[in-house]
């Protein structure tokens, strides 16, 4: 293997859509949040999902069935007298032919309404008669922050999560009425994100994953500095897999624009040194670590107090250096990653970016780092674009993850660590 092997060829055909064969039944109940689920119903589609949309009267105040069967491309169901199915039982056909229940937003009074099994619509009276094991129910809150915290809402909320529905979080915002705090339903995209994970197996459950993403910042003076061309894109990637199959999720994050991936915790850094910290801190309550981050070999060794101006003599100011630590070998060198493959050990992945004789020198990182796998990918054909091939070393040899999005090579690449770890673990 060579570099040329991974260098990046025309774009690849877009990727196979997340949740393909899926049928979501959506559902709206009243709210100024409806606005939200046109671009969520727009966003399901898009993921290869077939969407049947189910109103209440409240909703239809807000936005019309026809933007949403526009947007779903199937007609919209509203009363529970609904003529059209040949049994005149709409609350059970389209119940039984679901994958999910997803409604989106769900107000206190929907929610209350489920909580008390009470069915006056077609959409709770759908909730009420769906096959739970077949068809799971899922609820994104939306409503006024008081709404929210009253102590008859937070009890609903309970109740139905004790009856089995998967009660998603709210955001913390401005809201529609003008007021500011907890209680405005998820954006679309988190929202499908969250769909997206409940459909995800999870091989990763009960474990902790810690993610280093991104460049580090090397200050030479207060507005200057050392980095590099990471984006930061595969490791945010891999932590949002990671999350998706299980587990629970730290990223240790450089300086990136990215967004934090759902249900994931991030702890942000600009050094080497501080990233160095912040693994090493977390490496303790891990029970695998993946350094994806493209950390400065080198630092200055003194940053200037103030700006470094030239005096226009041509003279340039001389710079010293000193090495940063080695994240990656500091951490295999702990005693719990170590003790790999015995039970509850730290499973050390590195990530090796190169620009030339990769398997050569992926196969040496591995060595020197002592770390069970190493991840190789090509540096410049990667760094900052949303595409990528990786390189998987290990002590019986290399294995190919041939050129497709970060998004999908994350969860191949986590499929590849669960499959590695043993079944239990015991801390």
């Amino acid at each position: 293997m060579n570099a040329t092997a991974l260098l990046p060829d025309p774009l690849p055909a877009s990727s196979a859509a997340e949740l393909a064969g899926r049928h979501l039944v959506l559902g709206l109940s009243g709210g100024a949040a409806c606005f939200k689920a046109a671009e969520f119903c727009r966003l399901l589609v898009k993921a290869g999902a077939t969407v049947q949309v189910v109103m209440t009267e409240a909703a239809c105040q807000f936005i019309t069935p026809v933007a949403m069967q526009a947007l779903s491309g199937r007609p919209v169901y509203v009363s529970q007298w609904d003529a059209r199915p040949g049994n005149n039982m709409a609350h059970i056909n389209l119940s039984r032919e679901a994958d999910a229940v997803v409604v989106a937003p769900a107000s206190a009074d929907f929610i209350a309404q489920l909580a008390q099994g009470r069915a006056g619509e077609l959409l709770p009276l759908l909730c009420l008669a769906r096959p739970a094991d077949k068809a799971p129910l899922l609820l994104a809150p939306a409503m006024n922050r008081e709404m929210w915290a009253h102590p008859a809402t937070q009890r609903n909320l309970r109740q139905v999560a004790q009856d089995g529905a998967h009660v998603l979080g709210v955001a913390h915002g401005a809201q529609a009425c003008g007021e500011f705090g907890d209680g405005r339903m998820l954006e679309a995209g988190e929202l499908l994100e969250e769909v997206i994970a409940f459909f995800t197996p999870k091989p990763l459950a009960g474990r902790r994953v810690l993610v280093t993403a991104g460049p580090t910042f090397e200050a030479i003076d207060p507005v200057r500095g050392i980095t590099n061309l990471s984006s930061g894109k595969m490791g945010f990637a891999i932590a949002r897999a990671a999350r998706e199959a299980g587990a629970g999720v730290t990223l240790v994050a450089g300086p990136v624009g990215l967004p934090t991936p759902r249900g994931v915790a991030r702890v942000d850094v600009v050094s080497a040194l501080d990233m160095h910290a912040a693994a090493m801190r977390h490496a303790a309550q891990a029970d695998v670590f993946i350094a994806t981050a493209a950390v400065a070999d080198w630092r200055p060794a003194a940053a200037a107090a103030h700006k470094i101006k030239k005096d226009g003599s041509g003279a340039v100011p001389a710079l010293a250096f000193v090495e940063n630590p080695d994240i990656l070998a500091d951490v295999a060198r702990l005693p719990r990653a170590q003790s790999w493959p015995q039970p509850g050990a730290l499973y050390c992945v590195g990530f090796a970016a190169e620009s030339q004789d990769l398997l050569a020198n992926a196969q040496a990182k591995r060595a020197r780092k002592g770390v069970p796998l190493l991840v190789g990918n090509i540096g410049p054909a990667t760094f900052g674009k949303d595409h990528n091939a990786l390189l998987l070393v290990d002590e019986a040899g290399a294995t190919e993850l041939p050129r497709a999005s970060k998004r999908q090579l994350a969860r191949q690449l986590v499929a590849e660590i669960a499959r590695r770890l043993p079944v239990a673990q015991e801390r």
